[in-house]
This record gives C-alpha cells, sequence and structure tokens, in this order.
C-alpha cells in the first residue's frame, strides 16, 4: 500500500514529504488512515539526533484517525472506529499484567528500534530501502499499520483533528501528577517549563487541588497561558531567581511537588532544591543531560525524592478517555494551546515549536474531515 510520510534521512536534516510503502498488513495489525497527528518535542530532539534511533525514520507519535482496516485475528477494533494512537506494548510481561504497561519489558524494543517484534520493517521507500518506525506508529504520515495495543477508541463526536496530543505529551505530564506525584488536596507544586507537557501537568495539579501551583519559565507569553489555566503563580527565571520566589511564597518552606519538562541541567538541580521537606521530584525531559547530587545531604537528610514516571505511568485506555472527560468538563482545556498546520508545513511547524512561538502543532493529514453531528 502506498502512502505519503515525512522522513527524517538524517541527522538535523529536515523532513521530506516521501512515497513509502506500507507492508502488508498481519492477522493481528490494524490499518488506521490519520486525521493528524501532534508534534512532540521528542520529535525534534530524536531529529536532531539527540537518542540512537535507526534513520531514515518516519516519526510522529501522537495520531489520531479512523481505522481502514483490521487483521481477522483483531478483536475490539473495526473499520470506521474514531481511534486516537498512543505507545506500544506487549500485554503479556509482569509489568503490563500488574497494570504498568508504561514499563513493558519490551517498551525500548516496541517503540525506539523501528522494527516489528520479528525485526521486519513496516515501512520501506520505493527503492526497497528501509524505513524505520516510531512508538509503533509512525503517526507523521497519512496511514499508520499498528497493533491494537497502539489505540484508544474514541466517541464519534471527539474531534480527531484536536485530540491526538492526548497520547503523549499531555498523557505525560498529566499522568506525572495524576499517576506519579499524586498530590495531596491542598498542597503546593511547581512546574519547570510551560510548554504543553508541563502545562498538562499545572492543569492536572489543578484537578488534583493543589492550592499553589507555580509556573516557571522564561517566556512572559507561556507563563500568561500558565495563569489563565490555573497558575496561582509565576516567575520569568530570567527576571527572578525561582529559589528565592518559591520560599517568599511558601513562606520559607518550599514546594510539596515538583516537575521539570526541560531537561536542562541547572532547571533540573533548581527543581530538587526548592522542594520542601518530604518532597518529591518528577524529571520527565527527554534528555542527555543530567545532575550531580550529593545523597546524604539532598536526599536523605530531608527525605526528599527524585521519581521517574515514563509516560506518566498512564494506561492509554483509561488515561486518555478520563483526560477527555476533563476536557468536556472544561477542567483540561489544552485546546487552548494548540495551532494547526497543513501536512506539508511540518518543517515550520517543527521551527515555530522549537523557538517557543507555538506550544503544540497539530499537522492536519485529512483535510476534508469532518466531526460527525452530536
Amino acid at each position: 500500500m502506498k502512502i505519503k510520510a515525512a522522513v527524517v534521512n538524517g541527522v538535523g536534516e529536515d523532513y521530506q514529504i516521501e512515497d513509502l510503502e506500507l507492508a502488508e498488513m498481519r492477522p493481528d495489525e490494524i490499518i488506521v488512515k490519520i486525521v493528524a497527528s501532534g508534534m512532540c518535542m521528542s520529535d525534534e530532539t530524536i531529529r536532531k539526533g539527540g537518542t540512537s534511533v535507526s534513520m531514515p525514520v518516519v516519526l510522529g507519535h501522537e495520531g489520531s484517525g479512523i481505522v481502514e482496516k483490521v487483521g481477522e485475528a483483531v478483536k475490539t477494533f473495526k473499520p470506521g472506529d474514531q481511534v486516537v494512537m498512543s505507545y506500544a506494548y506487549c500485554g503479556h510481561c509482569p509489568s503490563c499484567r500488574t497494570g504498568r504497561p508504561a514499563v513493558c519489558d519490551d517498551w525500548m524494543k516496541l517503540n525506539f528500534l523501528g522494527v516489528r517484534d520479528d525485526g521486519s520493517h513496516t515501512l520501506h521507500k520505493e527503492n526497497g530501502t528501509p524505513v524505520g518506525n516510531f512508538y509503533g506508529q509512525s503517526s507523521f504520515a497519512t496511514h499508520a499499520l499498528v497493533h491494537e495495543s497502539n489505540l484508544i477508541k474514541v466517541g464519534k463526536d471527539a474531534d480527531l483533528r484536536l485530540i491526538g496530543p492526548l497520547g503523549c505529551g499531555f498523557l505525560t505530564g498529566s499522568g506525572t501528577v495524576i499517576n506519579g506525584l499524586k498530590p495531596e488536596a491542598g498542597s503546593s507544586i511547581a512546574v519547570f517549563g510551560t510548554g504543553a507537557v508541563g502545562l498538562a501537568a499545572m492543569m492536572a495539579a489543578k484537578i488534583e487541588g493543589c492550592s499553589n501551583i507555580i509556573a516557571v519559565d522564561i517566556h512572559d507569553s507561556r507563563l500568561e497561558i500558565a495563569r489563565e489555566l490555573g497558575a496561582t503563580h509565576t516567575i520569568n527565571s530570567k527576571e527572578e531567581d525561582p529559589v528565592e520566589k518559591i520560599r517568599e511564597i511558601t513562606n520559607g518552606v518550599g514546594v510539596n511537588y515538583s516537575v521539570d519538562t526541560t531537561g536542562v541541567t541547572p532547571v533540573m538541580k533548581t527543581a530538587l532544591t526548592v522542594l520542601s521537606k518530604s518532597g518529591v521530584f518528577a524529571p520527565v525531559a527527554v534528555s542527555k543531560n543530567g545532575i550531580e547530587i550529593n545523597p546524604t545531604a539532598e536526599l536523605i537528610m530531608s527525605n526528599k525524592s527524585i521519581i521517574g514516571r515514563l509516560m506518566g505511568d498512564g494506561i492509554p485506555q483509561l488515561s486518555i478517555p478520563q483526560l477527555a472527560k476533563f476536557y468536556k468538563e472544561g477542567r483540561f482545556p489544552f485546546d487552548k494551546l494548540v495551532k494547526f498546520y497543513a501536512f506539508d508545513e511540518i518543517n515550520q511547524a517543527a521551527h515555530e515549536s522549537v523557538t517557543g512561538a507555538v506550544i503544540k502543532p497539530i499537522l492536519i493529514m485529512d483535510e476534508n474531515y469532518k466531526v460527525e453531528a452530536k
């Protein structure tokens, strides 16, 4: 099956829209016609060589679309179903069977190695050159060949042009708070970086009942949006020292929780520093950067913790419908953060995301899609 896809042929190269061949569907696979896909900073990190993903590759992991064809072994989806795509997982390892698919034993293989279980590729160039798959979906394309574990069914009234980003960025930010930090009502939190992931974390903190929600960034425009979405305090760290300001806000105690979405070493260090005793820090950025800590002085003596939560430790089939429900209730207004682009504007969308001009770019692959009437 011929499709169009945005291919990254080498580290740092622009996306190129190319004709590719989609492999023959297997009995447990599904073909999805992609309506739209969010762009995530993880895509940009990989495009620039920040991880060891092999190229050429088709990135994209926040896709949404309509099921076009299902394999004979597929039982839970049928042609015409509207779906959001998220990460792939095996479904049968101990982690999956105990409700932790985000730490599936085969997570890296299924999401980052670019091939099926048996090493075969789902995408090829017209000359036969294999092209890597990403997150089991490669949603920067007109069609995707996926396993049913990648899919989450949504209602016919859901706008597929909008909801794809629930599959990664917004899932990661909100899940880190709801599933990872689990803040008590009335507690305090500082979120460093007010991109899509950070603002999702902040909105989730508001849903969970945090009283002090502190947004930290270097862009006043983003801090203004953070205030609109529930931040009780904002700090431009270019103009104020966030450590001193957070101490002032919390009467010298520090925050109960902090989240870093930047992956910048000094910022991560600050996110740990501003914690109160028994505070918990969650770094979530995809980054090669690290921090040096003295466990005795910085963790043990103050009973602080650092936790990791891949994909917000969310179960997509449960978490994404929950976020969609929060959106309908007006409690998770992520639509305020998006800007739509035509598929062939992908390089412009990537550039505007990196510069901070846009928080969440969404590419529209199917310009003819219309939401069904309610």
